[in-house]
């Protein structure tokens, strides 16, 4: 165990000498860092894959809280089996009120990511952020997101299943306009 400590120990020190700055004239002068930057907003996936990735999920979660009170005692936590991977071994790391929480914080969240200019819907059409419309179903989403995180905060089941509604409501006004299209290539056009 002592031999470990000491090999983390000198790959430490390795890892701080190799990242710091060399002042090679022998005076005593700060060394000037560039300042960070934070990466430029731009979109990774279409926005199928980012609507798929993050609200559904995230809307199921408020969903469920309406007919599962996330505040009710759990049972022990069954044992995962080898090779159940980490979605298994860490269920219920952020699990009940934190969880809707969570959810909630990742929907109004999602208002932000559907704005980033240069998305692309499934289809390969831009998403449509210029809009007026699609601007106030994006402050829908980012509202109902609030409306659910103050319920879930609440800790109130009945202000859940409001907030809901609030939730199934704005989803459904976006998806009327661009999503529920007889064909994929119409969808993201008005």
């Amino acid at each position: 165990m002592r031999i470990v400590s000491v090999v983390v120990a000198l790959l430490s020190l390795g890892a701080v000498g190799c990242n710091a700055p060399t002042n090679t004239s022998g005076a005593a002068e700060p060394v000037a860092r560039a300042p960070s930057q934070p990466p430029a907003s731009q979109p990774y996936g279409t926005l199928a894959q980012m609507m798929r990735g993050i609200p559904f999920p995230n809307s199921n979660i408020i969903f469920d809280a309406q007919a599962q009170d996330p505040g009710a005692p759990k049972p022990p936590p069954q044992k995962a089996g080898a090779g159940a991977g980490a979605t298994a071994a860490y269920a219920s790391v952020y699990s009940g009120w934190p969880m809707v929480e969570n959810s909630a914080v990742a929907l109004s969240e999602t208002a932000n990511l559907i704005m980033i200019p240069g998305r692309l819907c499934e289809n390969g059409k831009p998403v449509p952020v210029e809009r007026e419309d699609f601007k106030k179903f994006a402050e829908g989403l980012a509202e109902a997101g609030r409306v659910a995180l103050k319920a879930a905060q609440s800790k109130n089941q009945d202000a859940v299943i409001e907030a809901g509604g609030v939730v199934a409501d704005a989803c459904a006004a976006c998806h009327e306009v661009y999503r529920d299209k007889e064909r994929n290539e119409d969808r993201c056009i008005p």
